[in-house]
């Protein structure tokens, strides 16, 4: 953990653009780039994304910065403009060092960009680790050096992705607190071979062909009832200690969507976000939204912690009950909803009609990052809720 030295006098953060890094190994780090706009108060930025962030502390010659929702804390310490300390998720043991200093520059650039890759590739991570294989689709947009854009994948997408081309040199990164994502490889106009770190924790290869006509699998295809069931059935605990059941008289006639998430899940944050507007703007329909958190977080109290800090930064007026603490696996969550050939990808949602059969699962997100794709699922998603309401 990060310690603060007793010190006199009383440091701040001064106004201005700050190029942060967080250190993967010793020759790569993760960079990302945030601009204080005063003492308590900075915004994160990630392509056209942007974080405000406002729960800022100091302790003499060091500041402890949490991000919003997560757990995630910068801590570290100031000295003539420039931050040294880490980056700390504790309910993962996981302390990287961070350090940050003034700039307005994400990644250097010291040649033209050799390739153009704008457009969708076909992409596969871990290609050639048998049970680590998984698909995905990469979706950019670039003007010169610059690159945006992100990877979707079968359980959600890789969130806003910025970054450079230099010379044939790729290089991406992301940070929002939960997700620290870098991106490098080597690029040609129809190729990309690289490698993905996520922190100092992980990092695999992965493979990309240019195609333009490349497509997932259907989200709604993935996650279906085992043989024997056309319901779902759970009861879990609210905040209040209250036992919460499908069954319950509020859930009964009326459209229920059951969201299987965590409050650690960056696109369980996006699809939270979504649902918590459209619950508010259609709740007096025959509609109600559950959410099924299950958390990493050891203890009930510090799991309910979570779940109301995340109700609380973005207005969810639907319950979230405690379905799982101490682990996030997918086996045992699944053991949770037995009726589910699998619990695939936090976030999953389960769409319940008036008489209490499953009629459709989605499994994953996509999120703003995903662009035309966001906006596809959200005319889906309004036009088969308010299908099954009519009913």
């Amino acid at each position: 953990m990060f310690n603060c030295q007793e010190k006199s006098t009383q440091e701040f953060l001064s106004f201005g653009d700050y190029r942060a890094e967080i250190k993967i190994n010793e020759t790569d780090v993760i960079p990302f780039t945030f601009k204080v706009k005063d003492a308590n108060n900075l915004t994160v930025f990630n392509a056209e994304e942007e974080i405000e962030v406002d729960e800022i502390k100091y302790r003499n010659d060091s500041v402890f910065i949490k991000m919003p929702v997560f757990e995630a804390l910068l801590a570290a310490k100031i000295k003539d403009e420039t931050l040294s300390g880490n980056f700390i998720v504790e309910g993962k043991n996981r302390v990287v060092p961070f350090t940050a200093k003034k700039s307005k520059s994400r990644f250097d650039v010291s040649t033209e960009a050799k390739a153009n890759i704008s457009g969708n590739w076909e992409t596969v991570f871990s290609p050639d680790v048998e049970g680590e294989r998984y698909i995905a689709k990469g979706i950019f947009k670039q003007e010169g050096n610059k690159v945006t854009g992100t990877f979707r994948t079968e359980t959600g997408d890789y969130r806003f992705l910025e970054g450079v081309i230099s010379g044939d040199n790729l290089k991406l990164s992301t940070f929002d607190g939960a997700h620290a994502f870098l991106f490098t490889g080597k690029v040609t106009d129809s190729t990309i071979n690289g490698t993905f770190f996520s922190g100092n924790h992980w990092k695999e290869p992965f493979t990309a062909k240019r195609n333009e006509n490349y497509e997932l699998p259907d989200a709604n295809n993935l996650t279906y009832l085992n043989k024997g069931y056309n319901s779902l059935a759970f009861t879990f605990p609210d905040a209040n200690g209250n036992m919460v059941s499908l069954s319950d008289e509020r859930f009964k006639n009326k459209v229920v969507l059951v969201q299987i998430m965590g409050t650690w899940c960056p696109n369980c944050l996006d699809e939270s976000k979504y649902y918590a507007e459209f619950y508010k703007q259609n709740k007096d329909k025959d509609l109600e939204i559950v959410a099924l958190a299950f958390e990493y977080a050891k203890t009930e109290d510090k799991a309910f912690a979570n779940i109301k800090r995340l109700q609380d930064r973005i207005g969810i007026t639907y319950p979230i009950l405690l379905a799982q603490t101490g682990t996030t696996n997918k086996q045992k969550a699944q053991e949770k909803l037995p009726m589910l050939n699998h619990v695939l990808s936090y976030p999953t949602t389960v769409f319940v009609d008036k008489q209490g059969k499953v009629r459709k699962i989605h499994t994953g997100f996509n999120g703003p990052a995903t662009g035309e794709k966001f906006t596809a699922f959200k005319t889906e998603f309004n036009t088969f809720v308010e299908e099954l309401v009519a009913e």
